[in-house]
């Protein structure tokens, strides 16, 4: 067995496992996962990124990118006495929209003339996107940084690097990642009740997802409350989405860290490593001390990460569709008799 079989068939333990776990305590294993495993994913790939030159042509790209976090950073209720959820809600939707633009724009040129007009076309892309509708600015803020990140482009990371190897246990495990959730649709086991603080930790800062996910409106009374609350933590439809966003999460994070021998993200000197190990203890010690103080501190790491990542994601996406093209090709007729030919 081939060293990339047996990482492939580990990738495809870790999700089962986490698919198997997420159906009894989704909750539970979605909030273990962010605070745990989150900040160790952020640190070792913005490490292992900024190796990479972060894959865009510009040697200064990275600023932007990372500015354009800090910016969030500051528009955020971290910062913000006058907090409006409508308005920060439209700033992470253009900050997003123009940091996976601008982050196109940096991995595919490095001329100047073509950046300058690059960056243009993302500008009024992003102005007319934000601005369709309510529905759009909430789509592009909620789901680009969260399911989209965590799962869309994490399947592009897992198929792409299963055709550049032409690997059969690749596939194999692309075809589990995608089984998975599915499972959740048919899957329905007494769950354990989540406590005061899971609820309490869930709802405070990632409840927008689940109530975008199951079409809830923010709640502007009490008794919209009581009724949201209700459906996203004891309803069968509730459950069926956390248990998702559960396995999503924690398989991502997983995934990065089962192909540290592909990856090689810790083959950097000692003393960023001790750097590193030091900095994600402080945060798990900052999530166990207050959840609500590990999010807020480590919001903007979060999102540099995300934004950093975007490159990336955007050469996994077109590397897809230029392996499956070859692919395509290789296996056509007329490859065929130019093979036969050959012979």
């Amino acid at each position: 067995m081939s060293a990339t079989d047996r990482i492939n068939y580990l990738n495809i333990g870790l999700m089962l496992a986490s698919c198997a776990v997420a159906l009894f305590v989704p909750f539970e294993l979605f909030l273990f996962a962010y605070a745990v495993l989150g900040p160790a994913h952020y640190l070792t790939e913005i490490s292992w990124l900024h190796k990479r030159n972060f894959f865009t042509k510009g040697p200064l790209d990275y600023w932007v990118l990372g500015g354009l976090a800090i910016v969030l950073l500051v528009a955020s209720p971290v910062f913000s006495k006058t907090f409006n959820q409508a308005e920060h809600f439209h700033t992470m939707a253009e900050l997003t929209v123009l940091a996976l633009g601008a982050a196109l724009v940096f991995m595919m040129t490095a001329k100047t003339s073509h950046r300058i007009l690059g960056l243009a076309a993302v500008v009024a892309v992003t102005l007319v996107s934000v601005n369709v509708s309510v529905f759009v600015t909430m789509l592009l803020a909620v789901f680009i940084p969260t399911l989209t990140h965590v799962c869309v482009f994490t399947g592009f990371f897992m198929i792409y690097g299963a055709l550049k190897e032409r690997s059969k246990t690749g596939y194999f495990a692309f075809a589990v990642f995608l089984l998975c959730p599915t499972l959740y649709l048919v899957l329905d086991p007494a769950r354990f009740a989540s406590g005061k603080y899971v609820m309490e930790s869930y709802w405070k800062h990632f409840s927008v997802l689940n109530l975008a996910m199951l079409g809830i409106d923010q709640p502007r009374s009490v008794v919209d409350l009581t009724a949201a609350i209700e459906k996203v933590f004891s309803s069968g439809t509730g459950a069926t989405v956390m248990r998702f966003i559960a396995f999503a999460y924690t398989y991502h994070y997983l995934n990065w860290f089962s192909k540290t021998s592909i990856i090689r993200w810790h083959q950097v000197p000692a003393r960023r490593l001790i750097v590193i190990g030091g900095l994600w203890l402080a945060s798990v010690g900052l999530y166990a001390y207050d959840y609500s103080l590990g999010f807020k501190v480590l919001f903007c790491l979060s999102f540099m990460h995300l934004y950093l990542e975007f490159p990336l994601n955007h050469l996994s996406i077109i590397g897809t569709f230029r392996e499956l093209k070859s692919l395509s090709a290789s296996t056509s007729p007329r490859a065929a008799v130019a093979h036969a030919s050959n012979l």
